[in-house]
Parts: C-alpha cells; structure tokens; sequence
C-alpha cells in the first residue's frame, strides 16, 4: 500500500514542477487533447488525463499565501486561457474549411480566422480557471470551485453577445447517451459541471493527505459517474417510445456548397428536390398517413415566394395529406432595399404558405457582419450566400401543421443552445432542425453539430427532426436515439415514422437556475472559508 502511494504521489511531478514555457505548453497540450473527447471520436477516457493535469499544473503554479489573490488569479487566467486555446484550436479547427468554399477570396482569411476564434474564446476558460484560483487550496474542495467556475464561464460565453456555447465541456460525454440523459435533469452546463468535477478528482491521489481519504474521494467520483450512467441506462431502458400519427420524409440532396448558388444550375437544383419529394415510399412510410416532407436550410437557390411557379410545382410534388417544411431566404422591403431572412416554410398541398419563421440567432461573420464598415474595409465580408447580409427575426416560434402536429423551428446552429423552448407560448411535439452544414466538408463539425442539436432532444423529452444539405439528417427521439440517419455526403432519403414526445423534463421545466446557483454558491462559501483561513493566518 505505501508503494503504490509513493508511485501516485510521484506521477504528477512532471505538471506539478513543469515551470515556464513547458508549463505553457503543457497546459495548451492538455487542452487539445480534451477535444478529442468531442465528437466524432468520442474519446471520453481522455478527460481522465487531462483534467487532472490541469490541476496539477494549478498546484504547481497557484501561491496560497494570504494577501494574494491578484497574482493566483493571473496565474489561473494565464494556464486556463492556454488550456481553453489548446482545446477550441483542437476542436475547431475545421472553421477554416469554409474559407476555401471560395478560396479564390476568402482563403486568404482562413488562418486568421482559425486563430481568432480559439483566442477569444479561451478568455472565457480563462476567467473561470482564474475564478478558481483565486480561492486555491490543497483541499479536495478546489475540484468542486475548479467545476463551478467552469461551469459559469461555460454558461457566459452562450450568452454574450450573440452567444456562442460550441464544445461546451460537456459535451465532453456526449460519446455516451446513458451519461448523456442527465441532461433531462440538469442541461448542457449541468454536464459541464459534472465533467469537470469527476474527471478531475484522479488529482486528489496525489495530495499531500491519507492515502484512505485520497481512494476516497476518487470512489465518490466514480459512484457520482455509475449513478449517472445507471440513470440514463434505466431511462434509455425503460418502455419504447410510441409513435405519432405522423410520417417524416427527410431529403438529403447533398449538394455541394460550391455549386448551390450557381445560377446555370438552379432549375437542376429544384428539380432535384421535387424527383426526391416524388420518390416512392420506402423504410417505415405508412401508405395513406399524413407526412411531412423536410427540405434542408436555404434548400432552393432562389427567393421561393418570388417564384409563384415554384410554389405550383411543389404543391404538384406533394400527395394528399402532405405538407413541406423547407428552410428557403425571403426578402420583404426594408428602408434600404430589400430586407433578407433566413426563413423556414410550411407549404400545403396547394403549394400555399401556412407559415413562416424567420432565423433569430444569426452566425458572424457567416450571416451578418459585426462593424460592418470597419471590416468590409479589410475586405471582410458576408460569408454565408449571395445576399448582403440578413436580417434577425423577432423571436422563436413554433410552427403547426395542417394535422395540429406543432414543432419549434431551429435553423442551422439554432439548436447548439441550451433552453431551446425558452420565450415559447407552447410545449411543441417536436423539434426540427434545418442546416446545410457542406461549408465544413468531411471535418468534425457536422458531427458536433449533430451531437449538440442531439442533445437538445434530450433536455427537452421532445424528437428531434433533421434536415442537413449534406447531412448529417437523422431522425431522433426524445431520449436522443437515432431513429434512423444518412451519413455525411450520402444522397438520400429518410422515411420514418414520427416518435412522441415525453413528459416535460426537469430541466425544461426548471432550466439553467439550479445549477446556476449552485455553482454560485460554491464560489461564495470557498470564499468565505479563505477568508476566515486568512483571518486566523493573520
């Protein structure tokens, strides 16, 4: 027992006494190894390694002294930044592959803008990895300040701004649907916390305590993860979803981004929807059924309200008790022109609009530029489509068909965030996502995005319908089981029936507050303990 005690106290000491720059790169290292516990290669494991480092290489860094919490906080910000751009380099990366859709302008701009992001995102890890050290000890309490101010950051870079939570920490379990349900309970930053707290307890077996209260709290972590997995077994176990009285058709076109907007091949483009829309029924289409055929975002490559004769044809290409949901652009007059909207359509068998909902988070950069003038100066301009740019639209709003099925429309990278119902007059049956996610090629981003719109399906108890120009379409239930899917670049189509929706969960019901607060409350009571800590120092 002494052995193994001594050889656990001795493994850290590479993070623990890592000093200048190969504690710089270190710690940006760890970070970029975290990634690959993200989508699609799901190694979860890795947060066993890398988590711990990080709070080795705190120990070995952060002064407890009293009377020091500027330079600890310095110190947390400075190892949390590197750790944050090691893992947002790592895991996104592949945003560069939409500056080469049109390489001949914009490739010029691909570095900048794969070093841009990570740089500023890290500032959020870097505040809450700060926040952490700022109430430092050798106590196992700092893993639970470490996930508490993690957690907070996580949750203030969805939200400022325009908000972005991509990777949150997460989804850093996202490989694993059992561990996965717990979002049902506590949400995307329920997890963060989660992850960060248990992955990160292996640290405590080489403080300077008992070996028993050292095995100990590793035993916790680790009860803390069956439980949680055997929650989410027993949720994914119980009785099978039935299904609604509803089919979905899904076309997955894939058509590649290069071509989607050449003018010579429009008409090509639109009769390739309508020949999928037309195909016979396959997989577990019901005949006589009401369906609804989904078209993926921006799907046609024109102003679809424009084109009575478009709108004639795809009432012609839809059967009795059929509908299309399609994500198209509209333009309505504005003061300066035409006003443009990325728009999801509801289209009857008459080929007339029953309704539209316009986008109303809108990706920088890629559907509207921030300081306009400024940047189109440096030549940066709208990335996203022919259009100048879009207009945001009001608020959420769901959507019914003519068969009283109702769903909340998410539009492209609408569905990577938590509290998708929040400013919802009503609980719909289902989500639907519409994307065309070909900007990023054969990368991990389409299978990132499909993971976090999976795990919205989750928070919610509601399926989740996917439409993607490229994929990745799939049909989801309310546990975030894939129904069926095609893959990335795969031309095809989705026949399946509708899943039912679940009770309300408790995070839809109660939503970020709880954990929020908790967090909070974590930070204030560490606070409070150095504060009287330092009182009896001094």
């Amino acid at each position: 027992m002494q052995w193994l005690s001594h050889r656990l106290s001795a493994l850290p000491n590479t993070f623990l006494l890592a000093w200048g720059w190969q504690r710089r790169l270190l710690c940006a290292a760890c970070g970029a190894l975290t990634a690959f516990a993200l989508p699609p290669y799901d190694f979860t494991f890795v947060l066993l390694v890398t988590f711990p480092c990080l709070v080795w290489m705190l120990d070995g860094a952060v002064d407890p002294a009293p009377g020091k919490r500027v330079q600890r906080f310095r110190t947390g910000f400075a190892l949390g930044w590197l750790f944050g751009f090691g893992y947002f380099l790592s895991g996104l990366w592949w945003i560069g592959a939409a500056f080469l859709v049109e390489a001949e302008r914009f490739a010029w701009l691909m570095p900048f803008a794969v070093l841009a992001m990570p740089v500023g995102l890290a500032l959020f890890t870097g505040l809450g990895v700060g926040l952490a050290a700022i109430f430092w000890s050798d106590q196992f309490r700092r893993i639970l300040v470490l996930a508490a101010g993690l957690t907070l950051t996580d949750w203030l870079r969805g939200h400022v701004l325009t908000g972005f939570p991509w990777n949150a920490f997460g989804y850093g379990v996202s490989g694993s649907l059992s561990v996965s349900q717990a979002a049902s309970l506590v949400g995307l930053y329920g997890l963060t916390f989660f992850v960060v707290a248990v992955f990160s307890t292996p640290a405590v077996l080489a403080d300077a305590r008992p070996f028993r209260q050292r095995i100990a709290a590793v035993v916790v972590a680790a009860v803390a993860l069956a439980a949680v997995a055997g929650y989410g077994a027993v949720r994914l176990w119980q009785t099978a979803l039935p299904v609604a009285d509803l089919d979905i058709r899904i076309v997955q076109p894939s058509i590649d981004q290069k071509d989607k907007w050449r003018p010579e091949l429009r008409d090509e483009i639109f009769q390739t929807f309508l020949d999928m829309t037309e195909a016979p029924l396959g997989g577990a289409a019901r005949v006589g059924q009401p369906r609804m055929v989904v078209w993926p975002e921006s799907a046609v490559p024109f102003l679809l309200t424009q084109e009575p004769g478009a709108l004639f044809r795809i009432g012609q290409s839809l059967g009795d008790k059929t509908e299309l949901v399609t994500g198209a652009i509209r333009a309505e007059p504005g003061m300066r022109g035409a006003d443009y909207f990325n728009s999801v359509f509801v289209i009857g068998t008459e080929g007339t609009v029953q309704g539209i909902y316009d986008k109303v988070r809108l990706v920088p950069f890629g559907e509207y530029v921030p300081f306009k003038p400024l940047l189109e100066s440096l030549g940066i301009s709208n990335l996203a489509g022919p259009m100048d740019g879009f207009e945001a639209g009001y608020q959420p709003r769901v959507l019914t068909t003519s068969e009283s099925f109702s769903f909340l429309p998410m539009i492209c990278y609408e569905a990577i965030f938590p509290g998708s119902l929040d400013g919802v007059s009503r609980r719909p049956d289902f989500l639907l996502n519409v994307t065309n996610d070909a900007w990023f090629g054969r990368t991990p981003g389409p299978y990132q995005h499909l993971a976090q719109a999976r795990l919205r399906a989750i928070e919610t108890g509601l399926p989740l319908i996917r439409a993607a120009n490229t994929g990745i379409s799939a049909v989801i239930d309310a546990k975030g089981q894939v129904v069926a899917k095609l893959a990335i670049f795969e031309k095809g189509l989705i026949d399946s029936k509708l899943p039912q929706r679940l009770d309300n969960t408790l995070y839809g019901i109660f939503g970020d507050l709880p954990v929020l607060v908790i967090s909070f409350l974590i930070v204030v009571f560490a606070g409070f303990y150095q504060y009287n800590r330092d009182s009896r120092v001094n």
